[in-house]
C-alpha cells in the first residue's frame, strides 16, 4: 500500500522526523510518502495557525490521492483539518490525536497527554471530549515551542520529561500520549525511562491506516463526509472550488 503522511506545517526538517517515525513502524510492503505543506505556518500552535494550515493540507491530500495513495495521515496532534480532509477525498484519513487516544485506551485506564504550549491545552481538551475520552485523559503542557524540539540546546526534552513525571505522579496517568508530531522520535526512550507505555500518534496512525486499507474500509460518504457541493469559491480560495 501507499501511505501519504502530510505535515500540515511548512517546516521540512519536522517532516523528516515524522517520516522516519512512520517508516520505523510501517509494514515492509508499505510505501510511506511524506510531504510538507507548501503553504501555511512554520508550526501549528493554536487556533489561528490551524486555520491557515488547512488549505495547504487539503491540497496535499488531494494531490496524494490523485497520485495513488491508499490512505493519508495528518501529522499534527491537533487533528488539523481532519473533517475537511475526510470530505475532500475518498481514501481513509487519520489524525494523530484520534489515533493515539484509541490506541492508548487499549493500554491503560488513565492517559496523560503531554503537549507543547499552554495555548494548545483547550483545543486538545475539546478533542478529548469529542473522542469520548474526557473521563480518562488529561492534557498537560510542557511550555515548549514546537520548533524548539529540534534544538538540542533548548532544554525542551528536559521540560517534556518533567511534565511526564508530573502527570504520572499528580494525575495518576498510567500511559503517556505525546501531544505533538515533533515528539515522534522520543517515544521509545521515554517509555524506557518512565517504565510506562508512551504512545506516539504518528506510529498509532500509521498502523491504524494500514489496518483500514487491509480491511478494505474507506471513509463513509453518507451525509457528514459527503463530497462538498459544487459552488463558486472567490479570491485566494478559487483553486479550492469543489468541482
Amino acid at each position: 500500500m501507499k501511505l501519504l503522511v502530510v505535515n500540515p506545517n511548512t517546516t521540512a526538517s519536522m517532516t523528516a522526523t515524522i517520516a522516519a517515525a512512520a517508516r520505523a513502524v510501517a509494514h515492509a510492503e508499505t510505501e510511506v510518502v511524506a510531504v510538507t505543506s507548501a503553504m501555511g505556518p512554520a508550526s501549528i500552535e493554536g487556533y489561528y495557525d490551524e486555520a491557515f494550515a488547512v488549505p495547504g493540507l487539503i491540497r496535499a491530500i488531494r494531490d496524494g490521492e490523485a497520485a495513488g495513495a491508499d490512505a493519508a495521515v495528518i501529522a499534527c496532534f491537533d487533528d488539523t483539518g481532519l473533517d475537511a480532509a475526510r470530505a475532500a477525498v475518498a481514501i481513509p484519513v487519520l489524525g494523530l490525536c484520534e489515533a493515539g487516544l484509541s490506541l492508548a485506551a487499549m493500554l491503560a485506564p488513565r492517559i496523560g497527554i503531554v503537549t507543547t504550549l499552554a495555548r494548545s491545552r483547550v483545543p486538545l481538551e475539546h478533542l478529548v471530549q469529542r473522542y469520548g475520552m474526557a473521563g480518562r485523559a488529561i492534557v498537560r503542557a510542557a511550555d515548549i515551542p514546537v520548533l524548539s524540539l529540534e534544538d538540542p540546546t533548548s532544554g525542551a526534552k528536559a521540560r517534556l520529561s518533567a511534565e511526564i513525571e508530573r502527570t504520572l505522579e499528580e494525575d495518576g496517568a498510567e500511559a503517556i500520549l505525546l501531544g505533538c508530531a515533533g515528539m515522534a522520535d522520543l517515544a521509545a526512550a521515554l517509555s524506557d525511562a518512565f517504565r510506562v507505555p508512551v504512545v506516539d500518534g504518528v506510529g498509532a496512525a500509521v498502523k491504524q491506516a494500514e489496518a483500514l486499507v487491509a480491511l478494505g474500509l474507506r471513509t463513509s460518504k453518507h451525509r457528514t463526509y459527503a463530497p462538498p457541493l459544487t459552488k463558486p469559491y472567490a479570491g485566494l480560495m478559487a483553486d479550492f472550488e469543489p468541482r
